[in-house]
């Protein structure tokens, strides 16, 4: 019997064709949530998310070409039917050998960087052997369906549902699997998926019958793994720190991990310190307080200036209604910004801007934060606001006294634009005319050109610029910029709160800068050449500990 009439006795049913297009769908839909996830647990452990999602999305894309290319050599010798029952069982093979894979492949690349692996080579090659997997299934599914529709149809249909899975997997993994489950249960989850597919694709070919106890037995037995993921994640995360961790969770935008030693609780965010409540009243404390007092200078000034030319008008006292100011806070959901703002009884509203809603609801509720934080979230001068800053920001209707920057350190895109010339300009819009504006600026000893940028992109926008320094025991010397429009005098600041580390003396010398910190030398930092990710780069960061 010829091709032609074989394939018109065994045409493929509509059900056998659609569940081919579900399998090409669900492939694409679960090899890059693998591989997003790789590109997660890759960012998480070594930072470097640019490096970490090129090598695992990169490296998976160029994996499937290699796997196109060899499927060519499956089902090549026999007649028609023999090589149709080939390509099933290939497929079947493929989808079998995803399945653990997915799930085991983010445990051993954890594995590896807990006892100093080569985990970069690891990636490579768990991210090759994948993509290669996956690049595999389209042209296997292909040519099944030839049997009764034109090469044109075939591959419409084909890589219609294979992009639809595509977008699937990428919004169902950040969206869905890693808030609710966490990276190991997501994977052992996705991975099982696969196997349930062979079930399927056993129970409607009648070839691949015998099949169907595999699939089933390796779905189920990366259904019971899930829990046990937990268990095994938990247990390597923990030689990550230093210190018993307390609540570990992850949230769409980052892991967020609280240790606790005796006095000692630490935030970690995607394993990056945050803070330590041994010293970061030392952090919170600098961060705070010069750019609220400099702007009660500001204030004082003006209000003066406006008593001599008008002298019937009422000036700014403490008690005066137009002595009340607003504050703005961006990032700090940690609560620990927030409750030295509040030590000043003038300010009015404190509206606090952070992306993850994770950190905010620990600073509520969770005892050990809510104790470092005072309660600040309690004060009902606090509005809260859950966005990105970048968009939100510079579109609040309110103008403050003081806007506070909090944001980590600038080592991704996402992060390197709240840093940029463009945000800056748009986001001045929102400080008053005497207002100050203060933003925490990295290391000025491991970093020195992320902090001399920050301070030349705020110069490019206008503003008389304060960089200042301060020692915190748990991240060694720190930086900060403070900027305005009107001219500040830091030898005359004042501090009429209370606080732990800060006196006038302390306050007013922060602004001496030492000997081996230098300004210039530095590009502005913009939206379009973020030239402050190359600055945060620096190898001295590679002694840091």
């Amino acid at each position: 019997m010829n091709e032609i009439a074989w394939i018109k006795e065994h045409p493929l049913s509509r059900r056998q064709r659609w569940l081919l297009l579900l399998t090409a769908a669900v492939s694409s839909s679960c090899g890059l949530a693998v591989e997003l996830l790789l590109g997660t647990l890759a960012s998480y452990l070594v930072g470097n998310p640019a490096l970490a999602y090129g090598v695992s999305v990169g490296g998976f894309l160029a994996a499937m070409g290699l796997g196109a290319y060899l499927s060519r050599f499956v089902a090549v010798k026999g007649d028609r039917a023999t090589q149709q029952t080939q390509l099933q069982t290939a497929l079947v093979w493929v989808e079998l050998m995803m399945a653990p894979l997915s799930a085991i492949i983010p445990l051993i690349l954890f594995s590896l960087f807990v006892i100093d692996g080569p985990f970069w080579i690891a990636l490579f090659l768990g991210t090759i052997l994948l993509g290669s997997l996956a690049g595999m299934e389209l042209p296997l599914i292909t040519r099944l369906l030839e049997q009764d529709e034109n090469l044109k149809d075939t591959l419409s249909g084909v890589l219609a549902l294979d992009y639809a899975g595509a977008l699937f997997g990428s919004l169902l993994l950040p969206i869905v699997l890693l808030p609710l489950l966490g990276i190991f249960p997501s994977a052992a989850l996705i991975g099982a998926i696969p196997a349930g597919m062979v079930v399927l694709l056993a129970r409607n070919f009648p070839a691949l019958r015998h099949w169907e106890r595999w699939g089933l037995f390796i779905g189920l037995a990366l259904l019971i793994f899930v829990p046990f993921t937990i268990i095994l994640g938990d247990r390597l995360e923990n030689t990550l720190y230093k210190a018993p961790v307390i609540t570990r969770i992850q949230s769409p935008y980052q892991r967020v991990v609280l240790t606790r030693q005796g006095a000692d609780l630490r935030l970690f965010l995607d394993g990056d310190l945050q803070f330590s409540t041994l010293d970061e009243y030392r952090y919170h404390e600098a961060l705070v307080h010069p750019a609220l007092s400099a702007n009660t200078a500001l204030r004082a000034k003006a209000s003066q200036n406006v008593e001599r030319q008008m002298p019937n008008v009422e000036s700014l006292t403490p008690d005066s209604p137009l002595a009340s100011r607003q504050v703005l806070l961006l990032g700090a959901g940690d609560g620990l910004a927030l409750r030295e703002v509040l030590k000043w009884q003038d300010v009015e509203k404190v509206v606090l801007i952070d992306l993850d809603k994770a950190v905010v609801n620990l600073a509520m509720h969770h005892p050990f934060l809510i104790k470092a934080n005072h309660h600040s979230y309690a004060d009902p001068r606090v509005q809260v606001i859950q966005a990105d800053a970048f968009v939100t920001a510079p579109n609040l209707r309110d103008r403050f006294d003081v806007i506070i920057a909090d944001f980590p350190d600038p080592d991704r895109d996402v992060i390197a634009k709240l840093y940029a010339q463009g945000f800056y300009q748009r986001l001045l819009t929102r400080l008053a005319p005497n207002g100050v504006f203060v933003t925490q600026a990295s290391s000025p000893f491991f970093a020195p050109k992320v902090f001399a940028c920050i301070a030349e992109t705020l110069k490019s926008v206008g503003l008389n610029v304060y960089p200042y320094v301060v020692d915190v025991p748990s991240f060694g010397l720190w930086g900060f910029v403070m900027a305005s429009h009107s001219a500040i005098q830091p030898n005359t600041l004042e501090l009429p709160v209370a606080t732990r580390f800060l006196n006038i003396p302390t306050m007013r010398n922060l602004f001496q800068l030492p000997k081996d910190i230098q300004l210039g030398n530095v590009e502005v930092n913009r939206l379009s050449q973020p030239v402050i990710l190359n600055y945060q780069a620096d190898s001295r960061w590679a002694a840091y500990d």
